[in-house]
């Protein structure tokens, strides 16, 4: 758990950076580069507060806001382009551009970076520090307090935990170090990705999976065009552990913001329906 310690660390850090900001001005003119970042600023920020979202938030394969994300006007992330739109703050992520990020810095502008999410718990602690970024913290620690309670409600500790498997394309598969495994663990299911020494992220060849005969197969979102790295989740030889028909979509998890809570309970429903 030592990746997540860390992130929870470098999450606490930014929010203790931040405490001074919150008795400065609120900032006027916000704009986020990053999806996740996005989502996050569109949950909490004031009416008119948010310029500008990325063209991620958009996308219905990566976005849990797409619906929202049509009333913002949208960016792509370049230091000049967001510099036009006058912020008085610019939300990233931690893998923005480093030249994006260098050149906002030498242009005055002030920029948070959020971490990715590696835990459930991440996504108060991000709710409760863009709240703070943005002069939010009682809508901020409303919606955390909220999420909180019904992730509580929606946790199972089953007697009997089938065994599941994430595996996307090219065989990439979740840890319980990682947002999707947490997820999975909280819905009651144990993660085959365990059993074969990954905490993190990594490959887990078709044979692997074959020999490992989870319980269910988790896919993910399909992107248009042929690429040979999507048909290994779809190999014949997995049909029959896909029957289940616990396919997610990347949107119900790629970034921590309550929308996760969807990813949860889709998974207790897939469980309940597995034959013990």
């Amino acid at each position: 758990m030592q990746g997540s310690v860390r992130a929870s660390s470098v999450i606490a850090l930014l929010a203790a950076l931040w405490v001074g900001a919150a008795a400065a001005d609120t900032p006027r003119r916000v704009v986020s580069i990053n999806l996740c970042t996005d989502q996050l600023a569109m949950l909490l920020a004031a009416p008119g507060q948010l310029v500008s979202i990325s063209h991620l938030a958009r996308d219905p394969r990566s976005s849990a806001m797409v619906v929202e994300a049509a009333a913002y006007p949208i960016n792509r992330a370049s230091a000049e382009e967001v510099f036009l739109l006058a912020p008085d703050l610019v939300l990233a992520g931690s893998f923005t551009a480093p030249a994006t990020l260098a050149l906002l810095d030498r242009l005055g502008v002030p920029v948070v970076q959020l971490p990715p999410a590696a835990t459930l718990e991440d996504v108060g602690a991000h709710l409760r520090l863009i709240g703070t970024a943005l002069g939010r913290e009682a809508v901020a620690e409303e919606l955390a307090a909220q999420f909180e309670t019904e992730l509580a409600a929606l946790r199972v500790s089953p007697d009997h935990r089938p065994r599941a498997a994430l595996y996307g394309a090219n065989g990439y598969s979740s840890g319980v170090q990682s947002l999707p495994g947490q997820v999975l663990q909280a819905a009651g299911f144990d993660n085959v990705a365990t059993e074969l020494d990954m905490d993190g992220g990594g490959m887990i060849a078709l044979e692997q999976l074959i020999l490992a005969d989870p319980d269910l197969v988790i896919g993910g979102s399909r992107y248009p065009g042929h690429s040979r790295a999507e048909d290994v989740p779809r190999h014949p030889a997995l049909r029959e552990l896909r029957a289940g028909g616990a396919g997610l979509s990347d949107a119900d998890w790629v970034c921590g913001t309550p929308h996760v809570l969807q990813a949860v309970a889709r998974l207790v429903a897939a469980r309940e329906g597995l034959t013990p």
